[in-house]
């Protein structure tokens, strides 16, 4: 099932978020994968960086969460840029966007989260040149530096990157690693959310998980922390 609005393409509008998110139909469109990104995001943040932004879905999904945050995106292609911001623009929200690789990015700052879905997978390059069979801890060492002392990192990846995202994050002293794994129709997890704290030495917790077609998520826009709570209480 899609979470999202289906149109026909002479329609230029879609949803997310049951029409929390506006967004525009274009050369790529976003899947749940990530209105699941923005949902596991911790509250104690006040700056993002949104590693791979592509047309904006996460930045404006985690935008429903936290209205107050400062949202930058990062991006190499031109094209996804200028999606992104008309997105934004779409939905009144303000995306400082930055035409940069994370791989090579020069610069001081960091962020209380930086967020991402790393380009996993492999193939031939889209036309919006986007990155592809991206090296998945290289990737993942260049996000970890951008985080500021005992804030966070997440991350939604093919289940079979997990091992590497893990093994990467404790080399860059980060603890407190959180597993969320989503499951398909498959027995095994499709995807996991990986999330993780910047210089604390606390261990893994791997939760439950869930169906990758929560309503509770997709739909009603809760956030992964508020279903797990709900969960504990039963």
């Amino acid at each position: 099932m899609n979470y999202y609005t289906s149109m026909p393409e002479k329609q230029e509008i879609f949803t997310l978020l049951n029409g929390r998110v506006k967004m525009t139909h274009s050369f790529y469109n976003p899947t749940s994968d990530a209105v699941w990104l923005a949902a596991y995001a911790p509250n104690d943040i006040k700056t993002v960086l949104d590693v791979g932004i592509g047309t904006g879905a996460v930045s404006l999904c985690l935008h429903t969460h936290f209205p107050e945050l400062q949202i930058t995106g990062l991006d190499i292609s031109t094209e996804m840029l200028e999606e992104s911001k008309k997105n934004a623009a779409l939905n009144n929200v303000n995306v400082n966007l930055l035409n940069q690789d994370i791989t090579n990015w020069s610069t001081p700052e960091r962020f209380d989260l930086v967020i991402t879905n790393p380009p996993y997978f492999n193939g031939q390059p889209a036309h919006h040149n986007a990155h592809h069979n991206a090296d998945i801890i290289h990737w993942t060492k260049k996000c970890c530096a951008r985080v500021k002392p005992n804030k966070y990192i997440c991350i939604i990846a093919d289940a079979l990157c997990t091992d590497k995202i893990i093994a990467t994050l404790s080399s860059k002293h980060f603890g407190n690693i959180q597993i969320f794994p989503l499951f398909s129709t498959k027995n095994s997890a499709e995807r996991v959310l990986i999330r993780a704290k910047q210089g604390v030495k606390t261990g893994t917790t791997i939760f439950c998980g869930t169906s990758m077609n929560n309503d509770a998520i997709l739909r009603d826009g809760l956030t992964i922390d508020a279903l797990l709570s709900t969960l504990h209480a039963q």
